[in-house]
């Protein structure tokens, strides 16, 4: 994440040499070997209350998205789209996580930013995946060039310097990295009272909760796409239970989460798990048929 901190823009560079890009019906994105176009640069925004999680926005103002669309049928590989969502949500989240001198961008459900290599249709598509084969382990794993910095203030400017001095150790990820010149450092630095806020956001109170809402038949519209969010502080389920009832409206509520096993839905009790990890939640009406089916004893406990 301590890469992306002072970064504005940035171009990613998988392992096949190729650059993430937003394609020009400003839905799909790929790869290509053009890193020098527009559609290859992506800005850096950082989610608020988490010190670990960003999004991405293309040069279509759009957020690179990790979809539930599958890329072929009967492949794990899940489309990653570019989407303008009404509301943010997990979808448009990716948390970077270092691998070495690289990095990987996980999902919400611990999938990875792919680029994929082989024969056509795979060939420069972009999934998020688990992958499988030693062969394609690193296809996860991408390298960062900033071409564009965060500067948060007049007095606290990052360091200016011509690109005949920059040495090409001094990226992190052995890519030599944008500067700006002391007049687009100027320009940047008008906008310290929003760059130092997104530079320097919060420390994280609490877990985030993403949730769905199931109807009464227990079925979940749109679950698929982006969901709603809230910070929660406490570890109680009927704490959760009240804020979400406060939260979506609905004053008769059962807080469920879905199997890993066999993906059905099952209803929380007492605790959350420790250690303030972000969870992803359904709330379901009581009167739903689906928790009329739930066993007394079902749930967390």
């Amino acid at each position: 994440m301590e890469f992306f901190r002072n970064a504005k823009a940035v171009r990613l560079r998988s392992q096949h040499d190729k650059y993430l890009v937003a394609e020009e019906d400003e839905e799909s994105v790929a790869q290509d070997r053009n890193g020098s176009s527009k559609v290859a640069k992506w800005t850096v925004e950082f989610v608020l209350n988490s010190e670990s999680i960003i999004r991405l926005k293309s040069c279509y103002g759009k957020y690179l998205t990790a979809s539930n669309q599958p890329f072929l049928l009967g492949m794990t590989g899940r489309k990653v789209l570019q989407t303008l969502p009404g509301r943010l949500g997990s979808s448009v989240e990716w948390e970077p996580v270092r691998d070495g001198t690289h990095i990987k961008l996980s999902t919400r459900y611990g999938k990875f930013l792919r680029a994929n290599g082989g024969l056509p249709p795979w060939r420069n598509s972009i999934t998020h995946d688990i992958p499988q084969r030693t062969s394609t382990q690193d296809w996860i794993l991408w390298d960062v060039d900033v071409v564009e910095i965060l500067v948060q203030s007049p007095t606290d400017r990052l360091p200016v310097a011509p690109l005949s001095h920059i040495d090409s150790s001094a990226s992190a990820f052995g890519n030599s990295p944008s500067f700006a010149t002391a007049d687009e450092a100027d320009k940047f630095s008008r906008q310290e009272s929003i760059d130092s806020y997104v530079a320097s956001p919060p420390k994280s109170e609490g877990r985030m909760i993403y949730y769905h809402l199931a109807d009464e038949n227990g079925v979940v519209e749109g679950e698929d796409m982006e969901g709603y969010s809230l910070t929660f502080k406490g570890n109680g389920v009927e704490e959760l239970r009240h804020i979400l009832s406060q939260e979506t409206g609905m004053a008769d509520i059962v807080v469920c989460s879905r199997s890993p096993l066999n993906g059905k839905l099952f209803p929380l009790r007492l605790q959350l798990p420790p250690n303030n990890g972000s969870m992803y939640v359904i709330v379901v009406p009581s009167s739903s048929a689906v928790v009329k089916d739930f066993p007394k004893n079902q749930g967390l406990l």
